[in-house]
């Protein structure tokens, strides 16, 4: 399950993820908004996405990472709009039946959002600069 959502994330459905007898472990892996980056201080993020690529390539991703470390459940959101350091910019829950597949599944598959989701982040910074990050 893959969301792109407007809202605070705290106010969404997907947080109430049912228990199941077989998990053994669920690692929930929270993405805020720094304050700084790069020695900058960053007054507020924007971010963009495209919902239905990010999906397809969400569930890409799932599929890679259920045949590798033999996950239960992934589900996963990601805020877009402007959001203030501080806010929770992506949550994500990953199960499996032990805490060590959870664990580097859940580092796997956040590290492959953040490289091949269609979300793009523009960071606004205290002097007045903005920019766009990793943009080509």
């Amino acid at each position: 399950m893959f969301s792109l959502c407007s809202k605070p994330l705290d106010q969404h459905s997907a947080y109430d993820t049912p228990d199941k007898e077989t998990t053994g472990a669920r690692v929930i892996f929270e993405g805020r908004v720094r304050r700084n980056n790069r020695g900058r201080k960053v007054s507020l993020l924007e971010y963009e996405g495209a919902e239905k690529l990010a999906q397809h390539e969400f569930e890409k991703v799932v599929r890679e990472a259920m045949e590798k470390y033999a996950l239960l459940d992934v589900r996963c959101l990601h805020r877009v709009g402007r959001l203030k350091p501080g806010d929770k910019a992506i949550w994500m829950s990953v199960e499996a039946e032990h805490r060590s597949p959870a664990f580097d599944a859940c580092r796997y598959i956040i590290e492959e959002l953040k490289h091949r989701l269609p979300i793009w982040k523009k960071e606004y910074y205290e002097d007045g600069d903005s920019g766009w990050i990793n943009a080509p």
